[in-house]
């Protein structure tokens, strides 16, 4: 479980910027990798992250593979929220999300963090 609080990483691009989604993976998998509970909200065409075999690649020079960040990621325990209005209306099966996402908008990502404070890092 987790010991050190809740971290949000807010995730607005998806392939077209690597980088970004190697910063957000590497920053979300080293706070899950710390106890954290960590959810990443996935919105605009960040949301394709959540589907299979989407997450793949090497975003830079030297730069770990995003596949293996995604893996870690997930099998420390991080969450995908998705944006349910930015994933719908891009036609998107919600049946394929990976096994650590689900649809999730503003109302869920506030239940989730609750009442305790949420370390927020965004890219």
């Amino acid at each position: 479980m987790a010991d050190g609080g809740k971290v949000v990483i807010n995730l607005a691009t998806g392939l077209e910027d690597p980088e970004r989604v190697l910063v957000a993976f590497l920053v979300g998998g080293a706070a899950a990798e710390k106890g954290k509970q960590v959810a990443m909200f996935l919105t605009k065409e960040a949301v394709r992250l959540a589907l299979p075999d989407v997450t793949v690649g090497v975003a830079c020079d030297g730069c770990p593979p995003l596949e293996r960040l995604f893996e870690q990621f997930a099998s420390n325990g991080g969450e995908l929220l998705v944006c349910p209005i930015c994933f719908n209306s891009k036609k998107l099966d919600e049946s394929a999300l990976v096994s650590n996402a689900r649809l999730a908008g503003a109302t869920p990502l506030w239940d989730w963090i609750g009442d305790e404070p949420a370390t927020v890092f965004s890219y």
